[in-house]
Order: C-alpha cells, then structure tokens, then sequence
C-alpha cells in the first residue's frame, strides 16, 4: 500500500510560481513510477506531468512543457512539481499518483496509475 499526500497548493496571480510536494508513506517509493494529474471544475482529469523510479526520466504534457518541473527525493519519499509562468488555465485540482513498477520508465495514462492522493487545489487568478 501506498499513501499520497499532496500540499503545496494556493492562490497565485498569472505569471507567479508554486511548488507542489506529494509525500508518499511506505518503502515502496524508489519502486514506483509518479505522476501528477489535474482536475478543472467540469473537466475531465488530465496528465500533467511524470517520472519514473530513480527520477532521470521525465515527461511533460503539451500544455505544461517548458514552464513546470517534475522532479523527487527518494530519500525523503516525496515528489514535487514546480510551476512557474502559471496562466489561468492552470487553475484546477492537483492530484499525484503512484505505480509499482520494476522498470525505469514513466506513464502518462491515468488508468495505470493505482494509488492516488486526495488533491490540492491550485486558483491562478489575473
């Protein structure tokens, strides 16, 4: 089992910066790939961004690519994403989530993902 834990959200105007953290329970961390998802009111959840075990591959939604930065501390059991040049669009709720998996690689869908957090709610505002 698996334990997620997001904080780091907030109210920021267009253009700020936030880092989110996710802090994961257990021993299991070094062997799971991560990923961070967001939900808009109304939206569908869609991928943000992911990494895979040992934190040398990452990848970025589209929308995301060149302003945020997905990145973890295996010794402390948390990941995070930084995100700069927020835009409203950027509004919405940031989950993480989690997968055992023995390779190095990461996930974008967010049906292979089996352990999620309960969110935190990112508000850019104008």
């Amino acid at each position: 089992q698996v334990q997620l834990v997001e904080s780091g959200g907030g109210l920021v105007q267009a253009g700020g910066s936030l880092r989110l953290s996710c802090a994961a329970s257990g021993r299991t961390f070094t062997n799971s790939a991560m990923g961070w998802f967001r939900q808009a009111p109304g939206k569908e959840r869609e991928f943000v961004a992911a990494i895979n075990r040992s934190g040398g591959g990452t990848y970025y939604a589209d929308s995301v690519k060149g302003r945020f930065t997905i990145s973890r501390d295996n010794g402390k059991n948390t990941m995070y994403l930084q995100m700069n040049s927020l835009k409203i669009e950027d509004t919405a709720v940031y989950y993480c989530a989690a997968r055992f998996t023995a390779y190095g690689v990461v996930f974008s869908n967010l049906s292979e993902y089996g352990y999620w957090g309960k969110g935190t709610q990112v508000t850019v505002s104008s």
